[in-house]
This record gives C-alpha cells, sequence and structure tokens, in this order.
C-alpha cells in the first residue's frame, strides 16, 4: 500500500472515529437530559431531548454509508476490517440508546397531568446514574481500545439489571398504595426498562471493543446474579 493510499485510509478511519465520537457524546447529553426532564417535568427540555434524535440517526448514516465505502475502496483485511465493523456496529447501539433517551422524554411530556409522587423517581435517577457511568466508561474505552475497561463494562451489567428489578418492586408497591398512583408509575416502569436497555447497549458496545482489539467474541451468556459474577 503506498503513502498516499496509508494516508488516505488513515483520513478515512479517522473521519469514522470523529463520527462516533460525536455520536457518543450527544446519546450521553440525551440520556442525561431524558432523565432530568422526567424528574422534573420538564416538558421543554423534553422536546428538546427529542428534538436531537434526528441528528444522531443521520451520523449513523453517514457512519454506515462511510464505512461501506472504505470497505469497497480499501478492501481491508483482519484488524483493519475489525475496525470498520466496529464502527459500524458501536454507532449502531448509539443511535438505539438516543432512541431510548427520546422514549423516557416522550414519557416526561405525557406525564405532566398526572398526579405526582416524587420518590418513585429516585431509583430510576439511581439506574440513569448507572447507564450513564457505564455509557461513559465504554466509549473511553472504545476510544483508547482498552479491552480491560470494557470488560469491566460488560462484567458491571447485572447490578442494572438488579437495580431494574428493585424498582420494578418498588413501583408495583406505590400503585398497590394507592390507586392514583398506577397511571404514573406504570409510565415509570417503562422508563425503567428504557433505562436497563440503555445498559445492554453500553454492553454489547464493550462486546464490540473486544471484538476489534482481539478478534475474539466474548461469552454468550452475560454477567447476571451480582457484579462482576
Amino acid at each position: 500500500m503506498s503513502e498516499h493510499i496509508v494516508k488516505a485510509y488513515d483520513k478515512e478511519l479517522g473521519a469514522l472515529g470523529r463520527r462516533i465520537a460525536e455520536m457518543g457524546g450527544i446519546a450521553e447529553k440525551m440520556i442525561n437530559d431524558a432523565m432530568d426532564a422526567l424528574s422534573g417535568l420538564d416538558a421543554e427540555l423534553a422536546r428538546a431531548t427529542v428534538a436531537t434524535d434526528p441528528r444522531l440517526d443521520a451520523l449513523q448514516r453517514e457512519v454506515e454509508e462511510l464505512a461501506i465505502m472504505t470497505i469497497a475502496r480499501r478492501q481491508p483485511l483482519a484488524v483493519d476490517l475489525r475496525e470498520i465493523v466496529g464502527a459500524i456496529r458501536v454507532a449502531g447501539d448509539l443511535e438505539r440508546v438516543g432512541d431510548l433517551a427520546k422514549n423516557i422524554a416522550k414519557r416526561a411530556i405525557k406525564i405532566g397531568a398526572e398526579p405526582q409522587l416524587t420518590r418513585a423517581t429516585v431509583g430510576l435517577r439511581h439506574m440513569q446514574e448507572i447507564a450513564s457511568q457505564q455509557m461513559k466508561d465504554v466509549l473511553d474505552a472504545y476510544a483508547a481500545r482498552n479491552v480491560e475497561r470494557a470488560r469491566e463494562v460488560w462484567a458491571r451489567d447485572a447490578e442494572l439489571d438488579a437495580l431494574d428489578d428493585s424498582v420494578f418492586r418498588d413501583l408495583l408497591t406505590f400503585m398497590m398504595e394507592d390507586p392514583r398512583n398506577i397511571s404514573f408509575c406504570t409510565h415509570l416502569l417503562f422508563c425503567s426498562k428504557n433505562i436497563e436497555r440503555i445498559g445492554d447497549h453500553a454492553t454489547n458496545i464493550a462486546e464490540t471493543v473486544h471484538y476489534i482489539v482481539t478478534g475474539e467474541t466474548m461469552p454468550i451468556e452475560r454477567p447476571r446474579n451480582a457484579p462482576g459474577a
């Protein structure tokens, strides 16, 4: 491969990396803003979060188009091909994270007129903080191609699953205590599941980092019982 071709190829990989970084930043902000909108019943912030999603969708399409073009032009092999396939996978996960954050924001708009139960959102906020940290850590692992850090995120998925179960039980209790809480808490149940799925996508990205660096897939069974299991 001539020096000119190598430079052009590096430039294309760099362009992919920049788009993934931008997607990661947008996705992280959408998660935080959606939860802030939900906790504070801030319809304006919720609508702004929803309005951000098309940018994430557009970036995913750009990643896919650039990746396909690069494969066609360079016909990469081994680790170079894994880098490009990995970028497509990560972009897909980040786009889905944006969709889940958007869904939470839409719930925040819908429940604005519902009877409020402030303590019902405490567990959700804790879930969001964990999911946001997982997303930050896994994106750092992707940027550094750090397999060990990616493994740590993968192992922590069980913590979010356990918290989702706890929030589910709490919300059911609130609904049994007072039927007026049923509608509000039902919306929160959907939000809880969305946050848990954001954690799943962080885990997917962790698996992609492992694949890019090692060329191997991680175990099919993810940890479920306890963090680090």
